[in-house]
């Protein structure tokens, strides 16, 4: 019992650390924590955090705000500070202005949410003889905290850094994801760490889309999508000319008539010439006469105009050419009367909506080809799936295991404590009251005064320590704090639903 209070009081008076500085790079906790023991105020230094007793976490703050720390990120124009104005040439003056220009663009970027680290390098050459223009260039690398860089993160980046140099492009500014090792070009899809093509984001975009409208029907991780899509590599220009012979147009028309009359003597007239033919016998026999010739030609010419027309059409790559669809949802879990879990699959008009909203989704087209599939099949309970998706309290708990046994234990002994110790002595009291005449051994009241305001000491302790931890907890994982809290939203949200449900 006297071990167990020597470390009950020992642990009681350890004070109680919280966080000072987190998410800082190596040199800058190096400075922080020779700061810190400059001061002559106990730290520790657990996964890249400085921590400090909480009664010294605000002085120390503000004594280290006074000195400029920290320094998390390069050297900004403060540089410039340093910079003499005897003896300092035109290049170390240019060398020394590029690298503060540098550090504040860095800083710049590392200021935006989910950048654990960012570099800059401008490369400004100066202009040589013969050579008009130079353009300068510029290579900005950057890692997250939560996985590949976005695409709109890098555009942004590559704006923010033309902008702030003169002359400089945002063609030429390239963008490399340090952690994937990929260069986001402008212009182009982002190749991620797994080479996805422009058809690979359209996927994932498809699929998230897909996921997201399943998960309010079916429930979270109850539907597995996969989206293939086909599309072009290549751009292609079309051009085309259509006649249409039906929509034909008189544009001209040109009418000539001709009339020719031919009047002649006959064989045997006066008037008749001499020729072989009149001394023939039938023609000397023959009477005389005259022959008469008509002839009338009329020509017309119509000249029409046939419609035209011409398109002309640019396929740019990307361009979708088929769509493929894939949709596996779990069935409907029940409880059976004998109370094991019984598996039914979804009926078929319940498919059906789901396929008509999938095809809504994804944009549909029958004439392209698209295909999209929709099966109810039972999804196995195996222990791999169960981990894919850890519990945060679980997390928490894994984490915090040896605080929160140092919280048992105090509770436990304190507990003892008021049972073994406080209570037998009320009981004495109570009982020399009730018989004052009695003798017995005398009962050091002042020790039981001391054991009590230890026990009360102890107590308002560990619903201390409670608090802290919570609060540390918090601040050191916002994101799995937020999911938790999130969590028991949408739950209660849920519960809410389902009862105005039931009440309607």
């Amino acid at each position: 019992m006297v071990a167990a209070i020597y470390g009950v009081v020992q642990t009681a008076s350890k004070p109680s650390y919280v966080t000072l500085y987190s998410g800082l790079d190596s040199q800058a906790i190096g400075e922080v924590a020779g700061a810190v023991e400059g001061m002559g105020v106990p730290y520790e230094m657990r996964a890249g955090s400085v921590f400090v007793p909480a009664s010294e976490r605000d002085r120390v703050r503000m004594a280290l705000a006074a000195e400029g720390m920290p320094r998390n990120g390069p050297a900004g124009y403060e540089l410039l500070d340093g910079v003499d104005g005897f003896g300092t040439t035109t290049e170390m003056f240019e060398a020394t202005y590029w690298r503060a220009k540098e550090g504040e663009l860095a800083r710049t970027i590392l200021a935006a949410p989910g950048v654990r680290s960012a570099r800059v390098h401008i490369a400004n050459p100066v202009g040589r003889p013969f050579q008009r223009s130079v353009e300068p260039t510029a290579s900005v690398t950057v890692m997250t905290n939560y996985g590949p860089l976005e695409p709109a993160a890098a555009e942004a980046i590559r704006y923010l850094v033309a902008s702030a140099v003169a002359g400089l492009t945002p063609t030429a500014v390239s963008v490399i994801d340090a952690a994937y090792g990929a260069v986001l070009k402008q212009g182009e899809a982002t190749a991620t760490a797994n080479g996805e093509t422009p058809g690979g984001a359209r996927e994932n975009e498809l699929r998230r889309e897909v996921e997201r409208l399943l998960a309010a029907r079916v429930g979270e991780g109850k539907a597995i999508v996969t989206v293939a899509v086909s599309a072009k590599t290549e751009s292609e220009r079309v051009t085309e000319r259509v006649f249409d012979p039906q929509s034909r147009v008189a544009i001209s028309t040109d009418s000539r008539e001709t009339t020719e009359n031919n009047k002649g003597a006959g064989a045997g007239g006066a008037g008749g010439a001499a020729s072989v033919a009149s001394n023939l016998p039938q023609a000397q026999n023959g009477g005389g006469g005259e022959t008469t010739s008509a002839r009338t030609e009329t020509e017309e010419r119509v000249n029409y105009e046939v419609s035209e027309t011409t398109r002309e059409r640019l396929i740019p790559a990307g361009e979708v050419e088929r769509l493929t669809v894939a949709v596996l949802v779990d069935g409907v879990n029940a409880v059976g009367a004998d109370g094991e879990r019984v598996w039914s699959p979804r009926p078929e008009a319940e498919l059906r909506q789901i396929r008509d909203l999938v095809q809504a989704a994804v944009g549909f087209d029958a004439d392209r080809g698209d295909i999209v599939t929709v099966e109810t099949l039972e999804f196995a309970q195996t222990a791999g799936a169960v981990a894919t998706a850890p519990n945060a309290a679980l997390v928490f708990f894994e984490d915090n295991g040896l605080m929160l046994a140092q919280m048992a234990i105090l509770g436990a002994i304190a507990l003892g404590l008021g049972l073994f110790v406080l209570r037998p002595l009320m009981r004495a009291a109570e009982t020399q009251n009730m018989a004052p005449e009695t003798e017995g051994p005398t009962i050091d009241w002042a020790a039981a005064q001391r054991i009590e305001q230890q026990q009360n000491d102890l107590q308002q302790q560990i619903e201390v320590d409670r608090l802290t931890l919570l609060k540390n907890t918090f601040a050191e994982r916002r994101d799995e704090s937020a999911t938790v809290l999130r969590g028991w939203l949408e739950r209660d949200v849920q519960a809410q639903i389902e009862s105005e449900s039931e009440a309607r």
